[in-house]
């Protein structure tokens, strides 16, 4: 004589007598559609999540180094902005503002993207400036300078001023910086939260 075996229902959580082996819900008609449901809709939601990472390989697949490019900048500034809310502006010396990512403050560049492309995603290069300063004030660049003597010396502005050595980001660094930069990210704002 085999021994009944006693065990919850999945969908009522009722405790049930199984009749067949792995038997999950009772014998009640709602407990097996809404069991069946579920199934269905657990199945669908894989198959979704599947579809989505196809097609974003996809995406990735067919994007250019200027996307790349784009994406990489957007993770650095968000990067710059967080590693320098609350200090001053690196150009006028008033108080960055604490409010969301990409509010009230821009990530400057000391020497411009425009003329130092290869200087884009140096950390040095890059510092929290009011919009004020960064957009209507042309860089405020003799200011800046000033304020990145103040904060890193010297020595770090020359090198950053004398830095001629020609660049040109290939597809896997800006992955590999992309990656970096959002795990950095990630970290800062863990701590921010506690």
């Amino acid at each position: 004589m085999t021994r009944q075996k006693t065990k919850t229902c999945r969908v009522c959580k009722s405790p049930f007598i199984q009749t067949r082996p792995m038997q999950p819900v009772c014998s009640a008609f709602e407990c097996k559609v809404e069991f069946a449901q579920r199934a269905a809709n657990k199945s669908k939601r894989q198959r979704e999540q599947t579809e989505r990472a196809a097609y974003r390989a996809a995406k990735e697949k067919i994007k250019t180094r200027r996307e790349w490019i784009k994406n990489a900048q957007t993770v650095f500034n968000t990067y710059i902005r967080l590693r320098d809310r609350g200090k001053d502006c690196i150009s006028c010396g008033r108080p960055l503002g604490d409010c969301a990512i990409g509010g009230d403050y821009d990530a400057g560049h000391y020497r411009s993207v425009g003329s130092a492309p290869h200087l884009r995603f140096e950390p040095k290069n890059v510092n929290g400036q009011c919009k004020k300063c960064n957009r209507y004030g042309a860089g405020m660049a003799v200011d800046y300078r000033i304020g990145l003597i103040k904060r890193i010396g010297l020595d770090s502005v020359e090198a950053i001023e004398s830095d001629q050595t020609s660049r040109k980001w290939s597809v896997e660094e800006l992955k590999e910086l992309i990656s970096r930069y959002s795990s950095l990210i990630k970290t800062m704002k863990k701590e921010s939260a506690k």
